[in-house]
């Protein structure tokens, strides 16, 4: 190879690396991770009234998909898994009254009754440690009904929140154009 040919090369290879850079400043320096999760794991962490409370839950995307009512395992009448993969837990260190209903102290996994009127159910499950499909019925210790309104703006990543609010607080589930919530005070 002659020391012309071999500097063309080098040249080439310094003109490749230059496009690949400028191409990457054009996109904001941002590039995908392939191994990165399509929905990553993220938990909510807060005390409320003296109870502390955690939900940790996997963020599924939108995607440009329909979901509610789109989604297999998301059809109306369905018990949705109220997150992506695992199942999501929830953990409060006091019990937790909605309405007449009562959550004891303890961990238990949450799931949501998902019905076109409205009408959705938060399902609190005494099993754990599943992945979120693996719901069962009969671990049910639970069922609250919240309340279904429609988003001003879609939201692209699910989102699970705990806020205070009134005398207690709400566990809210905000996705696509549904936001549901179910209001708690803590005993």
């Amino acid at each position: 190879m002659s020391f012309t040919h071999t500097l063309r090369r080098g040249a080439y290879a310094v003109a490749a690396l230059s496009l690949i850079t400028v191409s990457a400043s054009a996109q904001g320096g941002m590039q995908m991770d392939p191994k990165a999760p399509a929905s990553p794991r993220d938990s909510v962490i807060t005390t409320i009234a003296g109870s502390d409370i955690t939900v940790n839950y996997g963020r599924p995307s939108k995607r440009g998909r329909v979901i509610f009512n789109g989604l297999g395992d998301m059809k109306w009448g369905m018990v949705w898994r109220t997150g992506a993969n695992e199942a999501t837990h929830f953990t409060t260190s006091k019990p937790l009254a909605f309405g007449a209903i009562t959550v004891p102290a303890g961990t238990y996994t949450l799931f949501t009754k998902l019905e076109e009127n409205g009408k959705w159910e938060l399902v609190v499950n005494k099993q754990t440690k599943q992945w979120g499909t693996a719901y069962d019925a009969k671990q049910d210790l639970v069922r609250i009904p919240m309340t279904v309104t429609s988003n001003n703006a879609v939201v692209e990543k699910m989102e699970i929140m705990v806020k205070p609010a009134g005398k207690g607080g709400e566990i809210i589930v905000a996705w696509d154009t549904y936001k549901a919530v179910a209001g708690f005070t803590v005993k």
